[in-house]
């Protein structure tokens, strides 16, 4: 059965049904920019703007942007305050009377990446999966298990957050070369290394098509760095599978 993913960014929300048996879009994914401050009233009717526009009636999968529990949006570090304290599930399933389940957006795109991308290959080790975009995602997982809510873009490298030493947005902010930004994103990348030891860490994200841009500066990584194949899909086809199986990760 089929299932509406959405992926809440902090520049658009994008949604498309699912089948979560194979990935696949079942339709032309909308993308409408988010709005501005993107408060919950905000989001929430392009939310419905989305559920109407695919006149949905079933379950629903929701990545958001923050540290999720139970449906409560636990951190908003990078999107409204109004946020804080917010239990999204509830507001879905109020608004539009189905059923949702809401987890953060890096561990959709990551669940997506290790069931049908090229985490798939990596089902018995331990994989660090990041999304590189404006800021940086990230989504732990031990033998196919995820571990959520890391938000390791959030540890600090040289006194401020990692992703806003090495994210999408610094690069375009600074105008940084390829092999600036590269020596910027293998200092994190070593960093996360250091620290947790993983067999492979996969990239995705805006920046995962440009991988070969940047390969040649991420060395002295003990873990294998490479690109991710879902790419900015992950985050809409996640979701629907945690929807799907209606999965209590956090």
């Amino acid at each position: 059965m089929a299932v509406l993913g959405i992926d809440i960014g902090g520049s658009g929300i994008k949604g498309a049904p699912v089948d979560p048996e194979n990935g696949a879009l079942l339709e032309k994914r909308i993308r409408i920019p988010t709005p501005v401050p993107g408060n919950p009233k905000q989001v929430m009717r392009v939310i419905q703007c989305i559920v109407k526009e695919f006149n949905w009636e079933g379950k629903i999968g929701v990545g958001f942007p923050g540290v999720v529990k139970r449906g409560v949006i636990e951190t908003v570090a990078n999107i409204n305050s109004d946020w804080a304290g917010e239990n999204l599930v509830t507001l879905i399933e109020d608004a539009m009377d189905c059923s949702a389940v809401v987890l953060n957006d890096a561990d959709a795109a990551g669940l997506a990446e290790m069931r049908f991308g090229i985490g798939k290959e990596y089902s018995n080790d331990y994989v660090l999966f990041l999304t590189i975009g404006t800021g940086i995602g990230s989504a732990f997982f031990v033998k196919g298990e995820l571990w959520p809510n890391s938000e390791l873009g959030h540890l600090k490298v040289r006194g401020r957050d990692a992703e806003h030493r090495a994210g999408e947005g610094v690069r375009k902010e600074k105008e940084l070369s390829w092999k600036e930004w590269g020596s910027r994103l293998r200092e994190v990348l070593k960093l996360y290394d250091f620290l947790f030891n993983p067999d492979v860490i996969i990239l995705g994200g805006g920046l995962s098509n440009k991988f070969e841009r940047y390969e040649t500066y991420l060395t002295k990584i003990n873990a294998e760095v490479i690109p991710a194949k879902l790419r900015n899909q992950a985050g809409i086809i996640g979701a629907a599978i945690a929807a799907d199986e209606s999965t209590n990760i956090n």
